[in-house]
């Protein structure tokens, strides 16, 4: 692991000229967000440095990692007019971007001219080690026969290869799992037919190159690996993939029916190697995209993220409207606790939402999944039948694809991403209230249980009071508690939640009526509560409510 308090963590990098612009186009968005650049990005990047408190010179063309500043504070305002000063590349800060003070920030990066960016999810090693990685592979020219192909398209990069050699050609990650492979499969030898079929090299081939310390040989050399055509298996060239000391994969070459590769194939593997680095450093963090589109999600459905930010990563409108769906069980999302991978059932969603034509976000959320919709009729009416449409539609799909009973909660239709949070509240809301009615709906609005909604907040509002010892309910609960099999707190509850209605609560507890009534008379004699009291009956009820004295649920919870 790198030592992030060494600040000379290499030296600038080597004509040709890397800009910013370059290296945030080989890293990726996923890697590093661009806050502001008042300077242009054309600026010229020689080096990374971490900022030492101890010895803080900063020097120019550096782009300078200040770790263990918050973006927020006074001191991030003097690092980005320090850096202005040396004439750095620019200021990188950590994940939480700050919210009133983001004015004084920018303020002195326009006054000084320094780029202002902040890490993604990346831990400050990984941001070095890639970084490293990026300021090697943007200075390298790109494979002449592959010019035109963009940053990250590894299936072109192989096919182009593979015209260079003359051979087929697989492109690997370092656990051996085929990132790409050249379209000219004719012929192939079944080792490579095995590992394109099963997107990486077999076990048993991986253990036993290890074990001959392959492996070992392929991340150390500088060189192409070659090993002779043995029987049916053919000729092969192999070379390791890195920038900036940091291994990023590998580029195989096989030769096909029984052809020789090309003269010059080690030549041009050793270039196409050099060349790769970019594509597959660039690869590697727009992997991370799907994350980066959850994680801008998540943080505005909690009131800490920006509409921009997300409408940016995940192609939304930021101005149309939208809403928010809880889906889940009373258990949590289905599969959670069971044996299915829960990411399944959050592709099924994202699956299921596509297929209506629907643009949206899926955020795992514990134990549910909140789906983000967007780009809704602007005709309001129209907007709630569309989430309503949508909402039966996943309650249906997921029941039927996981065997177990799914709701979903409705958020309100908002006119903008910047309120999704308050549709976030009221689809949660009304989740919670469909979970705890227990009957046969499948989805529904705040207004469809609002007065289940109601009932939560008022026992919510109570559990902080503490009542006076010797109520009715605690009587009971203390009797039950010293009588084994004594079942008068829940006898007492199923009364009360039918109304009275003796035969209703003696079915419901699945005793005869007269086995309730004598439970009747001896609730009255041990608790003194007098049933035909409403004031009496009213707090029975709420302290029943608010848990602790009953053997179970009953009706409406």
């Amino acid at each position: 692991m790198t030592d992030l308090r060494d600040h000379t963590l290499w030296g600038r990098a080597a004509e040709p000229r890397v800009t910013l612009e370059r290296l945030l186009s080989v890293v990726g968005s996923g890697a590093l967000e661009l806050d502001t650049a008042p300077g242009g990005l054309a600026v010229a990047v020689g080096g990374v440095t971490v900022l030492d408190v101890l010895a803080p010179e900063i020097r120019p063309r550096e782009l300078v990692l200040a770790v263990g500043v918050a973006a927020g504070s006074a001191q991030a305002v003097d690092v980005v007019r320090r850096a202005g000063a040396a004439e750095a590349a620019g200021v990188v800060f950590g994940p939480d971007r700050p919210q009133g003070s983001a004015g004084a920030l920018r303020a002195a990066a326009q006054e000084t001219g320094t780029a202002v960016l902040f890490r993604t999810w990346y831990r400050w090693e990984e941001l070095v080690a890639v970084l490293r990685a990026g300021l090697a592979a943007a200075g390298v020219a790109p494979l002449p026969a592959a010019r035109g192909l963009a940053l990250g398209d590894l299936d072109g990069l192989a096919d182009a290869v593979a015209a260079l050699v003359g051979g087929s050609v697989t492109i690997e990650d370092t656990e051996s799992r085929v990132l790409a492979y050249s379209s000219t499969e004719e012929n192939v030898d079944e080792m490579r037919r095995l590992t394109i079929l099963g997107r990486r090299v077999p076990p048993w081939r991986v253990a036993a190159m290890r074990d001959a310390g392959f492996f070992r040989a392929l991340w150390t050399a500088d060189d192409v690996l070659h090993r002779r055509a043995q029987g049916e298996d053919p000729e092969r060239l192999v070379c390791a993939v890195r920038a900036g000391g940091e291994v990023l994969g590998s580029v195989w070459v096989a030769a096909v029916a029984g052809r020789p590769l090309s003269p010059d194939a080690s030549e041009a593997l050793r270039a196409a190697s050099r060349a790769a680095a970019a594509h597959l450093l660039h690869h590697r963090t727009r992997g991370a995209d799907s994350r980066l589109v959850e994680d801008a999600a998540r943080a505005l459905l909690e009131e800490r993220g920006s509409a921009e930010v997300l409408a940016e990563r995940a192609a939304l409108p930021a101005e149309e409207p939208c809403a928010v769906l809880a889906v889940g069980t009373g258990a949590g999302l289905p599969g959670e606790a069971g044996s299915d991978d829960p990411s399944r059932l959050y592709a099924l969603l994202a699956l299921h939402c596509a297929a209506l034509g629907h643009r949206i976000v899926v955020v795992p959320a514990g134990g549910r999944a909140l789906v983000l919709v967007s780009a809704l009729d602007r005709e309001p009416g129209r907007a709630r039948e569309q989430v309503t449409r949508l909402g039966t539609s996943l309650a249906a799909h997921l029941s039927a694809a996981t065997g177990t009973p799914v709701r979903a909660g409705l958020g309100e239709v908002v006119p903008a991403l910047a309120r999704a949070a308050q549709s976030r509240r009221t689809a949660e809301q009304a989740l919670k209230a469909l979970t705890r009615t227990g009957d046969a709906r499948t989805v529904a609005w705040v207004e469809d249980v609002a007065d289940t909604i109601g009932v939560s907040q008022v026992l919510e509002a109570l559990r902080r009071l503490e009542l006076p010892p010797g109520t009715s309910v605690a009587l009971l609960a203390a009797f039950d508690a010293e009588h084994a099999g004594s079942r008068l707190v829940e006898s007492l509850r199923a009364y009360l939640d039918h109304f009275g209605d003796v035969s209703a609560a003696a079915r419901s507890l699945s005793v005869h009526p007269n086995s309730l009534r004598y439970r009747l008379g001896r609730i009255t004699a041990v608790s003194r509560l007098d049933l035909g009291d409403p004031e009496a009956r009213l707090l029975a009820q709420l302290q029943l409510r608010l848990g602790g004295a009953g053997k179970g649920p009953g009706p409406g919870e």
